[in-house]
């Protein structure tokens, strides 16, 4: 307008220019509230013979308020009737007003899209979360019988020799299903549920395996709240017994240890008995059913994010050391996920 010598206060600039975005601003809502589904379902056909002349006729209408509001414009020039003042600008403005109309359309058709994006993409997410609980409800119910059938031939294995043990384990067996059937599917518990449920189960395998082994727990007490999968030490401690402790007669050694170590939770199982290699052939490809359902699971529930090993650390004594990501439970919902499914 300098270049042009065109003089105009900034005031009166300001002021044409706020009305006229204001004008658009609402043309742009009423749009979105009375067809917004339409224009971000509009095909080609509807596109050129509805919106095209729409477009048109609103850049016309928001020109014509425009010019009724501000009669004194332009400046500069003699005194114009209003269909005259009209003309003059709808000359100037008329395609820019167009273009205006249809950065909205196309701002509206892309929100749509992106809407639509999103809801595809929380809908693959859900179905993603639902197998992976699927699979994580499948691996369980696999384990559950597994870990039922090895608990019944121990109380089996007392019935001769030990009536009032085996009576003992029954009990200590039935009280570790009623655990069981409490946490319902909930795939994550707190740290402190399942040291109960290890500490039982320890108590069934004292009575069956007395004075032949020593037992030993140490857990910091700061991560009892932390989130840990469901039954995640119960088989690695069934299989030190399986494959360790119930191989020697006397000095069998079991160490639970529970630790933090930059962000992560570190489990170590550590047992005597006889080794790797002596009994690695006994093994299907090295696990057995429980550690390999543990390795599913911790796939599923962290991903990459996590470390399994087993190691020989000395003569006949094997550790186990789990790592995975420390999740505190804080809210009411996570206090409470023993008893309701995430």
């Amino acid at each position: 307008m300098r270049l042009w010598s065109y003089r105009i206060p900034i005031p009166l600039l300001l002021e044409a220019w706020g009305v006229q975005y204001f004008l658009w601003g609402v043309v742009s809502w009423l749009l979105w509230q009375l067809w917004g589904a339409q224009i971000q379902r509009a095909g080609i056909a509807c596109i050129l013979t509805r919106v095209l002349p729409l477009s048109i006729l609103t850049s016309i209408l928001v020109e014509m308020i425009w010019v009724l509001c501000f009669p004194n414009l332009p400046l500069n020039r003699p005194h114009m009737a209003y269909w005259h003042r009209l003309w003059f600008e709808l000359s100037e403005e008329l395609f820019d007003n167009v273009v205006i109309f249809w950065c909205a359309f196309g701002l509206f058709r892309g929100m749509g899209y992106y809407q639509s994006f999103r809801e595809k993409e929380d809908a693959a997410n859900q179905l993603e979360a639902q197998l992976a609980h699927a699979q994580i409800s499948a691996l369980r119910m696999q384990l559950n019988p597994h870990f039922l059938f090895n608990t019944m031939n121990s109380i089996s294995s007392l019935m001769r020799t030990d009536v009032e043990g085996a009576d003992m384990m029954l009990e200590q067996l039935g009280s570790l299903l009623r655990i069981t059937l409490e946490r319902g599917d909930a795939p994550l518990i707190r740290l402190r549920d399942e040291m109960e449920f290890i500490e039982m189960y320890l108590a069934m395998q004292d009575k069956r395996f007395v004075g032949r082994v020593q037992q030993s727990i140490k857990v910091d007490a700061s991560l009892y709240d932390v989130l840990v999968p469901t039954m995640i030490l119960q088989p690695i401690v069934e299989n030190a017994y399986a494959h360790g402790l119930s191989k020697i007669d006397k000095g069998g050694l079991l160490a639970i240890e529970a630790h933090e170590d930059r962000g992560h939770l570190i489990f170590s199982v550590l047992n005597t008995g006889i080794g790797l290699v002596p009994d690695s052939s006994k093994r299907t490809g090295g696990q057995g059913v429980g550690l390999a359902n543990i390795k599913g699971r911790l796939q599923l529930h962290y991903g990459d994010d996590h470390s399994f090993q087993i190691s020989e650390i000395g003569r006949n004594t094997v550790q186990v050391t789990l790592s995975i990501p420390l999740q505190m439970s804080q809210s009411e919902e996570e206090e409470t996920a023993r008893f309701v499914a995430q």
